[in-house]
């Protein structure tokens, strides 16, 4: 098959390719997978490679986080950093959807891919955390424990989710088992994990230079998302332990 003719037909093909939308929370799903898809269609027409998006996708996301860690916040600043996380985030949803439409991804792709997110959840806090630390003339030092809190949080659930489905696909490659079918995306579930949208905390940076409102929107979403975790790791570890159920019964069969 024939690779796109030009950007309408390339949009039209990643329109029908896009991956499955279910747990994907409200921002992701609506915005930025769909920021992703133009992005991925002209990086198609321009002749980039999936790993030369996830490269532009880095160094947007990566200039963003230095402008909190380094300038004093002010209104321009949280514009600033806005604009440089959403458009880092949109490549970052474009790259995956420029290789299926090259044909598939590459192993070494999908690692670059994880790394330049592994980096980022982490850094995106610290910065945060060095913000407040030099601008923020915190009354109670605890504050800081905020963004460090969230910095645990955020590395693991990212790893979390990264780790389950590996062992998910083990499983499978081990047994032979089939890939369950996806279940219909929900929008009620897509609102209920609106807290944990990497794409509301691009928007909440918006507010960055208004630390008398930044700051309590911050902690929510830190709030919302160490809830989630909560919950989550619970199912993950239900889910994992179900993949033994078959090995604990061929082993009672061999007694």
């Amino acid at each position: 098959m024939s690779g796109p003719s030009g950007f309408r037909d390339a949009l039209s093909r990643l329109a029908m390719a896009q991956k499955t939308a279910k747990g994907a929370p409200a921002y992701s799903r609506f915005v930025n997978r769909k920021l992703g898809r133009l992005l991925a269609a002209a990086s198609y027409v321009l002749g980039l490679t999936p790993n030369m998006v996830t490269g532009i996708s880095a160094a947007f996301t990566f200039t963003g986080i230095a402008l909190i860690a380094l300038v004093d916040p002010a209104p321009w600043l949280g514009v600033a950093v806005c604009l440089a996380l959403m458009v880092g985030y949109a490549f970052d949803a474009a790259d995956g959807q420029l290789a299926r439409l090259r044909g598939g991804g590459s192993m070494s792709g999908e690692y670059l891919d994880h790394m330049v997110d592994s980096a980022k959840i982490s850094a995106l806090h610290l910065a945060v955390l060095i913000s407040w630390y030099r601008f923020g003339d915190l009354d109670e030092a605890a504050y800081l424990l905020i963004p460090v809190g969230f910095t645990v949080v955020a590395a693991v659930m990212f790893f979390g989710m990264i780790l389950k489905d590996l062992l998910a696909r083990a499983h499978r490659a081990r047994t032979g088992a089939q890939v369950p079918p996806a279940a219909a995306p929900s929008l009620v579930r897509s609102l209920l994990v609106v807290p944990t949208d990497y794409g509301l905390l691009c928007v909440a940076f918006l507010l960055l230079g208004a630390p008398s409102v930044f700051r309590p929107l911050y902690g929510l979403i830190f709030l919302g998302n160490l809830l989630f975790l909560l919950a989550a790791a619970v199912k993950w570890f239900r889910e994992v332990g179900a993949l033994d159920a078959p090995a604990r019964e061929r082993e009672a069969a061999l007694r």
